[in-house]
């Protein structure tokens, strides 16, 4: 027995000290009673007039005392678990257990005929839920590209989640047009959940709500936030600060904006309905001062996201951060390196939810190919993840002495048994020249555009029963019919 000996499950990764998180958070709370927020939602300034000892202003302002913050955090789940369609409760949600997914809302693609660059359709869709359902290491779908080709843009989030439906049987964080919007969604999950308190327990999608920084709230995104916590559907509040253009540019300043913004949100919930199931979210990034971009691919992020995970984790919230994108206009080199750098360092910070894989042009273009991709690297990831063993069996010294010098390990047990632990790449060529050149010669994109159109011919995801398809596209038809 050795005693005080340590053991790391898996690396270890931190970017800010508790230390340094106190001093982020309490500055946080001294925006929320110095400075405050704009709040533009009537049944929010009530809750915070009547139920609190907030302090609202004439002009829509509201500041919150610390003393209601931390009664909040007190009230919040620790873990979540979403269920896909088909019923299976495949994505836990709860401290460093990381779940990969896609983003949602890009306007634009390449077109795998022409390759012209043009509008998100349904069947776009509908196209990247097969590949995340196909593909292992997705865990969670967002739409990937936006329905522009919907009857009505007051109703695309409704087709948006049904062509998410048609393809993929995964959980799911949608995005909705307003409060009337994720009513309808919150229905059309229902309906295959078996109703609300079902829902209540096995919820099948997070609702994606995002305010407007700095420290504004507008109208929209509160009712979507308080009918979430109304019907106990998992929000994330997802501030959206750059750094230098609507934040501080310094990454300890927009640390502490975004976390004021998220903390609002944790105390109107609280006052909504205790106990609602809200995550803790943040794309935080730097605006280019050279190009004027919101930028995916820089280095700020992946820091700004680790920080941001840090801060939920000794909040004891959960965490939606970024990873698996790039500013790259195309899959190329610079796509691989931001992509796989922003995605590695989410995963090893312990972040809960990681969205936007797949994302190029700084969000702005959908990619399946960049999907296919994603799905290798994150592969590698998971593989570098889970650390070392370090016991009798992997030190192997017994096996050492056996073999002795000159000896070999190809066709030992030990070797039988552990090289099926190894990361096993399924796009990545680990053959000699001759080989690859007697194969074709193809580089990595030759390959992952091969794959991703093998997955769209040959893969068909589990149906959906007629009778829950009728109920559904019924309730995306009477929202058409409202808005016409």
């Amino acid at each position: 027995m050795k005693m005080n000996y340590s053991v790391n499950q898996s690396p270890q990764f931190r970017v800010l000290t508790d230390d340094q998180i106190e001093e982020i958070y309490y500055t946080a709370l001294d925006v929320l009673e110095e400075v405050g927020a704009f709040v533009y939602h009537e049944e929010a300034l009530e809750l915070f007039k009547k139920h609190s000892d907030a302090v609202v202003t004439s002009d829509d302002r509201v500041r919150i005392p610390i003393s209601m913050v931390e009664q909040a955090l007190h009230t919040y789940p620790r873990k979540i678990t979403l269920r896909g369609r088909n019923g299976e409760r495949t994505t836990r949600l709860q401290k460093d257990t990381v779940s990969f997914g896609t983003g949602s809302d890009l306007p634009f693609c390449y077109d795998r005929e022409t390759g012209e660059r043009r509008a998100t359709t349904y069947e776009d869709v509908k196209l990247a839920g097969r590949i995340v359902d196909y593909l292992p290491n997705y865990d969670f779908f967002m739409s990937h590209g936006i329905v522009r080709d919907a009857p009505n843009p007051q109703t695309y989030d409704r087709h948006q989640f049904l062509a998410m439906l048609e393809q993929c049987t995964k959980p799911m964080v949608l995005t909705s047009v307003d409060g009337e919007g994720l009513e309808d969604l919150w229905r059309m999950a229902c309906v295959l959940t078996g109703g609300p308190d079902e829902f209540r327990l096995n919820p099948m999608f997070v609702a994606y709500i995002e305010p407007i920084s700095p420290l504004k709230n507008d109208r929209t995104a509160i009712e979507k936030l308080l009918f979430a916590a109304e019907k106990g559907i998992p929000a994330m509040y997802t501030p959206c600060p750059s750094a230098g253009a609507t934040a501080p540019a310094s990454m300890a300043g927009m640390l502490v904006q975004s976390l004021a913004e998220t903390l609002l949100a944790v105390v109107l919930c609280h006052l909504k309905k205790p106990g609602m199931p809200l995550i803790m979210g943040g794309v935080t990034t730097i605006l280019d001062m050279k190009k004027s971009t919101y930028s995916y691919g820089a280095p700020e992020l992946s820091l700004a996201s680790a920080a941001n995970t840090d801060i939920a984790k000794w909040l004891g919230l959960l965490m939606f951060s970024t990873g698996g994108c790039t500013d790259a206009k195309v899959l190329d080199e610079q796509a691989g390196a931001e992509m796989m750098t922003n995605l590695f360092y989410a995963n090893l910070s312990g972040a809960n939810l990681v969205h936007d894989v797949g994302y190029i042009d700084s969000g702005t273009n959908a990619s399946l190919e960049s999907l296919v991709l994603n799905d290798e690297m994150i592969g590698m990831s998971r593989q570098f993840c889970k650390g070392i063993r370090v016991d009798e069996e992997n030190l192997a010294l017994d096996l050492i002495e056996k073999q002795g010098p000159g000896g070999e390990y190809v066709t030992t047990d030990h070797t039988f048994q552990h090289w099926k632990e190894w990361f096993l790449p399924t796009l990545q060529d680990r053959s000699d020249y001759e080989t690859w050149v007697s194969n074709g010669s193809k580089s990595m994109n030759d390959r992952t555009l091969e794959r991703t159109q093998e997955i769209i011919d040959n893969h068909r995801p589990e149906g959906i029963p007629k009778h829950q398809m009728k109920a559904i596209k019924k309730i995306v038809e009477d929202a058409d019919h409202r808005h016409s």
